[in-house]
């Protein structure tokens, strides 16, 4: 009879008639959202997705690549570049890479601490360090890759002319990365 009512009362449990245990909300490894779930102190933004084909014998093949840009809006930044079979394979691969290629930017009173210019590939990238309140005075890439990073106040200029997001974004990079403490 027991055993009648327990296959009757079967819900998910082992067929022993033991149980899993249930968590409760807020019952996670760190106490607060929803279990096992770890809260990121990254923000990232998807800056450019392109499909991507390579002709072979057998036709074309389709694939997507995502540049993705990850900050903590205190001084690190990093940059992702992946291609994916499909548009989220591609997204959580360049997040993965922009999230392991971290570069820590000096940032002194909201700006940089002084002009800089930087070259990758055809696209050469000019930053000005601004005084208190005027702003990002830039567009596109560099103007996500200076949000993301935490600086506030800075111009810039895009002295190339080149309008391809990604050589613009890894010159801003460069830029960047020729900053030290003065």
């Amino acid at each position: 009879m027991a055993e009648e009512t327990q296959k009757a009362n079967f819900r998910g449990g082992r067929r022993d008639g033991a149980f899993r245990q249930i968590r409760k909300p807020g019952s996670g490894r760190f106490g607060s959202g929803r279990p096992g779930i770890v809260k990121d102190e990254f923000e990232t933004k998807l800056l450019d997705l392109a499909r991507v084909t390579r002709v072979t014998g057998g036709g074309k093949r389709l694939r997507f690549r995502a540049v993705v840009i990850a900050g903590d809006k205190k001084g690190k930044i990093g940059i992702g570049i992946d291609k994916g079979r499909d548009v989220s394979q591609a997204i959580e691969k360049a997040t993965r890479k922009a999230k392991k290629d971290l570069v820590t930017v000096i940032i002194k009173e909201g700006t940089i601490p002084y002009q800089v210019e930087a070259k990758a590939g055809p696209a050469r990238i000019m930053l000005k360090p601004q005084m208190k309140g005027r702003g990002l005075v830039a567009g596109g890439a560099v103007r996500a890759i200076c949000d993301l990073a935490g600086i506030k106040n800075v111009s810039s200029k895009i002295l190339s002319g080149s309008k391809n997001k990604l050589n613009n974004a890894v010159a801003t990079m460069e830029a960047l990365k020729k900053l030290r403490a003065k």
